[in-house]
């Protein structure tokens, strides 16, 4: 006779739920498909988003897998373990807690890299990868015969510079962020690859800290930035995976998403070199308030390149080149 697991919680309320769960699915010769079958519908009987893509991501991270189809034919065939199948179950229960998948795997791909994350670090995005190669594809500042120098202000994990640095080993990037949670672990990424000693990591605050500290690595070719940007009353509607598990100090721009912004574009004033390049990310509504802000802010010296859209066609990066 065939018992749903959950009715089987109800009929023994004192047996913890994952337990049962366990030992039903042990009972089945489960492959890795099926498993992955299992989980989906779990996660969409919860109304977790993306519940195919959890649930393979998660699948592939147990048996040690890049992805769900890199999973070996040999593997694929044979029932999942006893120790897999214990795996699977906790990272399961974190995410139906709506603890996104790259803080349950503790890793993500960025372009051609594979980075460690913990939250409450933000989690790079894919239009962020789009941010690089503007930048690698737009910026005068990089033809700069000595070797370019780039800030990225708010680094995060270090996706941005980590990848700029690889793409230019003869650029001296300075990667900064407010947080220590976020510096540790871009020192941790970069000791990954290998460029602990040739990306500079610092703790600063651009609202508060003296931009002087910073003139040590001056004047600088290029700035980049995936800066705080939401607007405050947006911060309400962010998904749970967002407002409960990433730092909201990467998030929130204030009640016009342009606080930190302002920041960079002051910063430029004293840090940036003549025909130096901006490059940032941010909301659709942004573009058009940078433009306007500069009209009436004769101290900031810079003019509008352009603005690019990301793949879903809204307009999210702005270049800007010190005048």
């Amino acid at each position: 006779m065939y018992v749903n697991p959950m009715m089987l919680c109800r009929l023994l309320p004192s047996v913890s739920h994952s337990w049962v769960h366990r030992r039903w699915l042990r009972k089945f010769d489960m492959t890795p498909s099926m498993l992955a079958l299992h989980w989906q519908k779990v996660f969409e009987a919860h109304k977790i988003p993306e519940a195919r893509e959890s649930s393979e991501i998660l699948i592939s991270h147990a048996l040690g897998a890049k992805t769900f189809h890199h999973i070996p034919p040999s593997v694929s065939r044979c029932p999942v373990s006893a120790d897999q199948l214990e795996h699977v179950e906790s990272m399961g229960q974190q995410r139906l807690q709506r603890v996104p998948v790259q803080y349950i795997i503790k890793e993500w791909d960025f372009l051609d890299m594979t980075l460690q994350m913990r939250p409450p670090v933000f989690i790079p995005r894919p239009e962020t990868e789009e941010l690089v190669g503007l930048v690698l594809a737009d910026s005068q500042g990089l033809l700069s015969s000595t070797g370019p120098r780039i800030l990225e202000v708010g680094c995060g994990s270090g996706a941005v510079s980590l990848a700029l640095q690889r793409s230019l080993p003869q650029a001296c990037v300075v990667a900064i962020d407010k947080t220590e949670e976020a510096v540790n672990l871009t020192r941790n990424n970069a000791e990954r690859y290998g460029l602990q000693n040739k990306i500079q990591v610092l703790q600063h605050d651009i609202l508060f800290d003296p931009p002087e500290r910073l003139l040590t690595w001056g004047p600088i070719d290029v700035i980049v930035s995936n800066p705080p940007y939401i607007f405050t009353a947006d911060m309400s509607m962010l998904d749970p995976e967002i407002s409960r598990y990433e730092d909201h100090n990467a998030l929130d721009g204030g009640h016009d998403g342009m606080d930190v912004i302002k920041g960079i574009l002051h910063l430029t004033t004293c840090l940036l070199k003549h025909n130096g390049d901006v490059f940032l990310e941010g909301d659709p509504r942004h573009p058009h308030m940078i433009s306007q802000w500069l009209k009436t802010t004769h101290s900031v010296q810079l003019r509008l390149i352009s603005i690019f859209q990301d793949f879903c066609k809204k307009p999210r990066f702005v270049h800007l080149r010190k005048s």
